[in-house]
């Protein structure tokens, strides 16, 4: 008789370390399943926005950016900066700069919160001729819907962008995205230096200016 109750409080010990491991085991495949779905969902946000580092900037042309970090118009100087004060900065940009004064863009770029700018360097304003720059200069409203053409309101990264493939201009027109890092052409214009970071927009230097499509 003794052996038998030995027996059956041995087997109700047995039972209840099988389930105990069962529910410890539950919980231990729960808790990785969690951290993958926050660490995804973490990582998918980061990409979402548009935002880069200094360290993401690529291009032969960021070559001709300013190295000293103190100068404000280093990849560290513009980062700070909201875009059109950041390009002001940029030896690779002097015509550009010029041409948003000239058409009273300088805080409409400033004050929004999060765009991307294709930035023509300075000899893709050479290749107009200093006639045709002046006669723009002089043309305020059309100056400006070129330049518009050049911006999008929303922030992407080189990788988002050729994810999107296409994007819409602010003036309502598409821009369209081919090939990746240093191969990569916004409506066939060069990617000189891209992913440069501003304080309310991601910057890509591109080798041509680009003509808005006739309405």
């Amino acid at each position: 008789m003794r052996n038998s109750q030995l027996a059956l409080v041995g087997a109700a010990v047995a039972a209840f370390a099988l389930t105990a491991c069962s529910a410890n085991d539950k919980a231990s495949t729960a808790n990785p399943a969690t951290t993958t779905t926050t660490t995804t969902t973490t990582t998918a946000q980061a990409m979402a926005d548009g935002v880069t580092k200094t360290t993401d900037v690529f291009g032969a042309g960021c070559a001709g950016v300013p190295q000293d970090a103190k100068d404000e118009g280093s990849l560290q100087g513009m980062a700070d900066d909201p875009v059109a004060t950041a390009a002001s900065n940029n030896p690779l940009l002097t015509k550009l700069v010029a041409a948003v004064k000239a058409a009273n863009l300088v805080d409409t770029l400033n004050s929004q919160s999060a765009i991307t700018v294709f930035a023509p360097a300075d000899p893709a304003f050479a290749e107009l001729g200093d006639a045709k720059f002046t006669e723009l200069a002089g043309q305020p409203e059309t100056l400006g819907k070129i330049l518009q053409f050049h911006v999008v309101g929303k922030r992407y990264d080189a990788d988002g962008l050729r994810a999107a493939g296409t994007v819409k201009a602010l003036t309502g027109q598409d821009l369209k995205v081919e090939g990746s890092g240093t191969t990569m052409t916004v409506n066939g214009a060069p990617v000189l230096c891209g992913n440069i970071p501003t304080k309310n927009a991601t910057v890509f230097v591109i080798g041509k200016v680009l003509t808005p499509p006739a309405a």
